[in-house]
């Protein structure tokens, strides 16, 4: 019986989506596959369906970014989840460590992988990070405690998912993994990092610049208002503010998040003081 599915999140990108799925599908585990489409309007359904029709497939009738991969979740019938990026794919044997991990560890709650970037296999950086973390934790884990982890390769517990409330609906995809992993934490979760556990990374072209520094803006600064003691959300809007003034793509970034400034704050939720610790610590180390 298999326990992990993987999840794969995708809008208009059918090329490298197709690409990634071949690797996926010759995996040794023969993990159940879903693919949630984000509204595409390139034929990504109909080609999916026609190439790899053992693939389950659901199409959106509206671009919900991040928080499409909670509708994959919800679908999925495993009690582990793996998220890939309609770029990324597990090295042969990956997915059979996550789910020995995952049942050596029942408090763990993610567990990220070693993501090698293009053809020449360069270590993404954010695995370095995680590998040197400064954070512990008092039950054992697999490897270094983190508080974060990179989305397109990275295995969840179901349970610990569905705990938390999945990805934030209003979130684009870039940064997302921040407040779902203080949220986790927050829940009593572990978050781990598996240095055995390989995936790659060939990061698509298909890309909007401007509009993911938008995004990426918007939410680092949602974040600190929903999740960070007023002292760091206010230190951090001012940093955003200074940027704004030279950097055309950050100041409309800032703009959206302030015209839901009062909506926002209404659903605030600060972190225990526990996790703000952690927090703090990450970010004075790095």
């Amino acid at each position: 019986m298999n326990e992990v599915t993987v999840v794969i999140v995708t809008r208009n990108r059918v090329e490298p989506l197709l690409w990634t799925l071949n690797k996926l599908t010759q995996l040794p585990e023969n993990p159940p596959i879903i693919v949630v489409d984000n509204n595409s309007t390139d034929e990504t359904v109909k080609r999916v369906r026609e190439t790899f029709p053992a693939v389950t497939v659901i199409p959106l009738i509206e671009n919900r970014a991040c928080s499409a991969r909670n509708v994959g979740v919800l679908a999925a019938q495993t009690p582990l989840i793996s998220f890939c990026d309609d770029d990324s794919f597990w090295q042969p044997g990956a997915l059979t460590k996550a789910v020995e991990y995952f049942r050596q560890y029942p408090h763990l709650g993610v567990l990220a992988g070693k993501v090698l970037v293009g053809e020449e296999e360069i270590m993404d950086g954010v695995c370095d990070a995680m590998r040197n973390s400064p954070l512990t934790d008092p039950r054992p884990l697999p490897g270094p405690a983190v508080l974060g982890f990179v989305c397109c390769a990275v295995v969840v517990r179901r349970q610990a998912f569905l705990d938390v409330g999945g990805f934030n609906r209003n979130f684009a995809i870039a940064g997302e993994e921040r407040m779902f992993s203080v949220d986790m934490r927050t829940k009593g979760w572990s978050l781990a990092y598996a240095e055995d556990m390989v995936a790659h990374h060939y990061p698509s072209k298909l890309r909007n610049i401007a509009l993911r520094t938008q995004n990426i803006t918007r939410d680092t600064l949602w974040y600190y208002w929903l999740r960070r003691p007023w002292y760091y959300a206010m230190k951090h809007t001012m940093l955003i503010h200074r940027n704004s003034r030279t950097n055309a793509d950050v100041r409309k970034g800032y703009l959206k998040a302030l015209k839901t400034f009062p909506r926002t704050v209404w659903n605030r939720q600060v972190v225990p003081p526990a996790i703000e610790e952690e927090i703090t610590k990450i970010e004075s180390f790095y």
